[in-house]
C-alpha cells in the first residue's frame, strides 16, 4: 500500500493525532503526514502524548519500531489498559522471520507475543490485509482498547 493511501485511510477512520518515533520502514507514512505528525524522543513518551490527546477528545495513532515495545509496556499496562485509554499503534516489524540486522532478531521473535500477553490485540500485515487491520483497529479503539498493527517491510511503498 502506498503511504498516501494509508494516510487517507487513517483519516477516514477518524484518527486525527499522530506521534511516534521515526523508523525507516515508516518513513513514507511519516512524510505523508507532514505537519500532522509530532515526533517524540521515546515510544513511552509518544504513548503519553497520545493519552493526553485522547483525553482532549482526539483519536490518536502512535508510530514506532518494534524495538520500542520494551519502553512502552509499562505505559500500556499502567495507563492505557487500566484507564481504558485507547491508542492505535502502527509498529514496524523489524526482525520478522529472523531476517534483519542481529539487533532486531530477538524482539522480532517476541514482539507480537509480548503485546498479546498483556491483553493488547494485534495483527501482522504484509500487504492488502491492511484494510482488515484498520477495521479491527478502529473497532478496538472505539471500544476503549489499544490495538497494534505490525507492518512488515514490504507492506508500505
Amino acid at each position: 500500500m502506498k503511504a498516501d493511501s494509508l494516510r487517507a485511510r487513517l483519516k477516514d477512520a477518524g484518527f486525527d493525532f499522530f506521534t511516534g518515533v521515526p523508523c525507516s520502514l515508516l518513513g513514507g507514512i511519516i512524510k505523508s503526514l507532514g505537519d500532522e505528525y509530532i515526533p517524540s524522543v521515546r515510544e513511552d513518551t509518544a504513548l503519553g502524548l497520545a493519552a493526553g490527546a485522547y483525553l482532549a477528545g482526539r483519536k490518536p495513532c502512535v508510530l514506532m519500531q518494534n524495538s520500542g515495545i520494551g519502553y512502552s509496556l509499562n505505559v500500556l499496562t499502567s495507563l492505557n489498559l487500566i484507564y481504558d485509554i485507547p491508542v492505535f499503534m502502527i509498529i514496524s516489524y523489524r526482525g520478522y522471520g529472523g531476517n534483519d540486522a542481529p539487533e532486531h532478531i530477538v524482539m522480532g521473535e517476541h514482539c507480537v507475543e509480548l503485546l498479546e500477553t498483556v491483553g493488547i490485540r494485534t495483527r501482522v500485515c504484509a500487504g492488502d490485509d491492511i484494510e482488515t487491520a484498520l477495521r479491527d483497529a478502529r473497532a478496538s479503539v472505539d471500544d476503549g482498547k489499544p490495538f497494534a498493527v505490525f507492518i512488515r517491510q514490504e507492506t508500505l511503498s
